[in-house]
Formats: structure tokens, sequence, C-alpha cells
């Protein structure tokens, strides 16, 4: 597919060592050239820079199962989620299914329809969509296989969960919500409830199982991690399993846990614009503030990386250079993804044009366009 040759000038672009006035940004073959390439554009009152790579996110959901049951087309979903990541910004996306003994769309079946729906769509979208695969650990009858279906869903990135209310199941209470979780899943509430027993009872099984589960993966150079650290030990205890990165952590004690041994903390940038999390966990600004992440996420709502960064600077938690690497180079090192996160010659031309007001006016992921709107495209257009 062609790439655009173009010069942009007049701008505001933010280098690795800070913000250049009235800059200039050359593009071609989809990388950053570091002489003027092709036609120049002015844009002059816009700011150029790096694309957003967004390192977890479901937002995607809203387009793939509108209505339980209504879309069968789930390429045709994916599609339409591309759209919105490319109108927020962001150049690379992590779509992250669950695959879970909690069915429906979480299902093992639903999540091989998706990762199939992003495998076909690939060729049609220009945002980098990378599936990520988040494993309910009590899914005790899916390991043998799963090693297998990774592979062939093309799956570089799995992270664990355990959504068990393991509370009240030793109590021998129902959980809220049962009624409702079970009939999403298609089940009746009464077998519900029987396996959500049988899953806790079955508890001690889980960490062997685990351990040659990761020990698999990591072989075939899967990228791990665990979701919603609670503690220092749950971060210690993941660590030693080989998933190294700490998405969510819960708590400022397994955020600390996890930074001082090294390993990237990923949080939510809805909890950031917000104002603190919707569930009573630890602050992301608290977090940020004391230097305990290392990238921001879209989690559910992909607006939330721009003004997550935005906010952070008009607050003074951050100056721009430092929130702004939040929602770029740092998640693209988390990932390993090395060619893009900055706006340097030789990096993938990756990268989010914002108007006056902080808004997206363009965002081009490998050097083509992903989205463009409003006077911007008439400057690209002229």
């Amino acid at each position: 597919m062609s790439t655009l040759e173009l010069t942009l000038t007049g701008a505001d672009v933010l280098r690795p060592d800070g913000m250049e006035r009235a800059g200039v940004l050359a593009l071609a073959a989809g990388r950053i050239q570091a002489e003027r390439a092709g036609r120049q554009i002015d844009l002059t009152g816009y700011r150029i820079l790096p694309g957003i790579v967004d390192c977890h996110g479901d937002g995607f959901e809203r387009h793939l199962a509108p209505r339980r049951g209504a879309m069968k087309q789930m390429v045709e979903g994916v599609i339409a989620a591309e759209a919105e990541l490319a109108a927020n910004g962001i150049t690379t996306g992590v779509l992250a299914q669950f695959y879970s003994w909690e069915g429906g769309l979480r299902g093992p079946d639903f999540a091989d329809q998706v990762f199939e729906g992003i495998k076909s769509a690939k060729p049609r979208v220009v945002t980098d969509l990378i599936p990520q695969l988040r494993f309910e650990i009590h899914l005790l009858e899916a390991y043998d296989d799963l090693p297998a279906q990774i592979a062939g869903w093309q799956v570089p990135y799995v992270v664990f969960n355990d959504h068990l209310p393991h509370d009240r199941l030793a109590q021998g209470k129902k959980p809220p919500r049962l009624t409702g979780q079970a009939l999403k899943a298609g089940r009746n509430p009464e077998v519900h409830w029987q396996m959500l027993q049988q899953m806790h009872a079955r508890r001690p099984e889980v960490p062997a199982a685990l351990d040659q589960l990761a020990a698999k993966l990591q072989a075939a150079g899967v990228c791990l991690g665990s979701h919603d650290d609670h503690t220092a030990d749950d971060r210690i205890t993941w660590r030693h399993r080989g998933a190294r990165i700490s998405e969510f952590p819960e708590t400022m004690e397994a955020a600390e846990a996890a930074t001082s041994a090294g390993d990237p903390v990923i949080l939510g940038s809805p909890n950031v614009v917000r104002g603190g999390s919707h569930k009573g966990n630890a602050s992301a600004l608290d977090l940020i503030a004391m230097g305990l992440c290392d990238a921001l996420a879209s989690d559910y709502h992909y607006p939330s990386p721009r003004r997550a960064a935005l906010m952070l600077e008009k607050t003074g938690v951050l100056d721009f250079a430092s929130a702004w690497r939040l929602v770029s180079a740092g998640p693209a090192r988390i990932l390993g993804l090395e060619d893009r996160g900055e706006l340097r010659p030789g990096q993938r031309a990756d990268l989010v044009i914002l108007d006056a007001q902080g808004g997206v006016a363009a965002t081009l992921s490998g050097g083509r366009v992903s989205y463009m709107n409003g006077d911007v495209a008439g400057r690209f257009l002229v």
C-alpha cells in the first residue's frame, strides 16, 4: 500500500528531547526522514506528536457486539473499531479480549471469533492492531489447548486475571448479580452457581498449572502480564512466572513492588480523567506523581489517553513531554516495539496532529492517513 511522501512545516513538533517550535518533519516510505521529502505542507498552528500506542483497551466491544447476538460480521466490527481508534490519535492499538468462564462476550467461542476477525481485518485497516488475550486462570480445562490456540490466533501478548469472587465462595454465599451473569453466558443460574463453586474448590491446582502454561508461552515468545495485582506478594508471584507487566495494579503497594523490581506498570487513563478509580482502587494521579507509572492505556475509553496526557500537563503533575511519553514511547517500549513512540529519523511515521484546542485533526500510521478532518484536511488536499 502506498505511503505519503511529505514535509510538514510550521507546527510544533514533539521530539525525543522536547518540543521543537515551528519544526520540520519529513516522512517517506512509511518512516520519519532526516531530510526533506516530497510536497511541503504548512501546519502552522498545530502540534505534531508521536502516535498513541494504546497497550490495553476493550472499547472495541461496542463495535463487535452492539447488541447481544446482533453482530455476525466480525470483520466489519473490527473495521469500525479501528476508525474510532484513529479518530482518537491511536496508531497502535492492543485489543484486549477475554477468554473466560464468564461466557458470552468473554467466552472462548467469542474470543475465537474476535481473533479471527482481527486477522482478517488487518489487510483492510491502517492502524496497527495487536490482539491480546486476557485469560481467566481458573479455566483449568482450557490449559492444554491454549498454547496452540494462541499461536493460531497470532496473539503476542497474554495477561492473566482472576474474576472469581473467592471471599463469597469461601463463605458459601452467592455473589451479587449471579443471575444476570448466568443469563448473559446462556446458563441456568443454578448451573452457573455450581460451576463457580467447582472452580473455587479446584483453586489449589491453579498455581502449578499456571507455572507450566507460562513457561510454554514464554518459550513461544509470548509477552506475559498480570491484571489487577493487589499486593506486593501478588506481583512477586507473577514476576517469578515471567509475567513481568503489571496492568492496573489496585494498590500503591503492588505498584511500588513492580517499579522497585523493574516491572513496567500500566495504568488506566480513564482513572486519570475521572480523578480516581471508579472501583475505589489506587488513584492513577497519585501513582503517576510518585513515579509509579510507565504507560497509560485506554482501558474502556479510547479518547482517554489523549485527554489524560493533556490533563497531566494542565494540572502540573507532569510536563507535556513526560505526559505524552506515557501514551507513546512508554507503552511502545513495554510492548517491545522499538520502531515507534518517538518522532526521529528511521522510526515508523506514526503521528497525531492536534489542533489548538487539543483535538485530533489527523492521524497517520506507518505514513498512511487513518483519520483526518476539517481545516487540516484542506491543507493536505490543496
